[in-house]
């Protein structure tokens, strides 16, 4: 059997991830464990949560799977990345999917660009019914300030990781993403010690690549990547 662990991103829940995880438990009947990470969650409270407890879960997870299954892959969105880095780099996953990773974070000229629409929306009073947004705008509001430096240590306890990751690796990237800017990705293909890496731009794409326009390019894309399996006869490493 085939499993495959999908983390989510910082103050987000598995449903940034469910058209994948999804896609891959119904069409290619995988164990797929999407786990939410600590303070995280409708009822999540980041307060009193330290990284090392999202670095513990996604551990715990992936020895979960290595136990059930005969081959793992792991697929990590924006910080869920980074720790998808750290699991690849410790564990013997059999390849790795890093969507919007989290490698650097902040990408003022493209978010400025997204709030200048989200002001004029909102003064149409267009973004009323639009969860996304509420949503975000709910968790910006209450997301501790603690917490965020959480994040950062995360991000920076991993890179370091990120030279001994040695399996098969698919770096994806939005090019209209106003949170994690375009370096992330390149950062990520050049320092990632993998043998066997390829790094894609999705055009139309932003943030939340997995619910964007290019949904089923991005699953194609990582279906094709996981599914050939010359890449791990070549890496020598699974």
């Amino acid at each position: 059997m085939i499993g495959c662990l999908c983390l989510h991103g910082f103050t987000g829940e598995p449903w940034e991830v469910e058209p994948i995880s999804t896609y891959f438990l119904e069409k290619k009947h995988w164990l797929v464990y999407t786990p939410i990470l600590p303070g995280h969650g409708q009822n999540g409270n980041l307060k009193d949560v330290t990284y090392q407890e999202w670095v513990y879960t996604a551990e715990v997870a992936v020895c979960e799977l290595l136990n059930r299954c005969e081959k793992v892959y792991v697929i990590g969105f924006s910080m869920g990345g980074m720790l998808a880095c750290y699991i690849a780099a410790k564990y013997e996953v059999s390849k790795l999917v890093l969507l919007s990773a989290a490698a650097y974070y902040g990408n003022p000229l493209q978010l400025i660009q997204d709030l200048k629409e989200k002001v004029r929306l909102r003064v149409l009073g267009e973004l009323d019914n639009d969860e996304h947004y509420q949503l975000y705008r709910k968790k910006i509001i209450e997301t501790p300030l603690g917490s965020v430096l959480q994040f950062m240590q995360v991000v920076k306890k991993i890179k370091p990781f990120l030279r001994k990751v040695t399996v098969p690796s698919l770096i994806i990237q939005g090019e209209l993403d106003g949170i994690v800017p375009r370096k992330s990705a390149l950062y990520l293909y050049e320092t990632i010690g993998s043998k066997i890496k390829e790094l894609a731009f999705l055009p139309e794409s932003k943030h939340l690549i997995c619910h964007g326009f290019e949904k089923a390019l991005l699953i194609n894309k990582i279906e094709a990547f996981l599914c050939r399996e010359e890449d791990e006869d070549e890496s020598g490493d699974t």
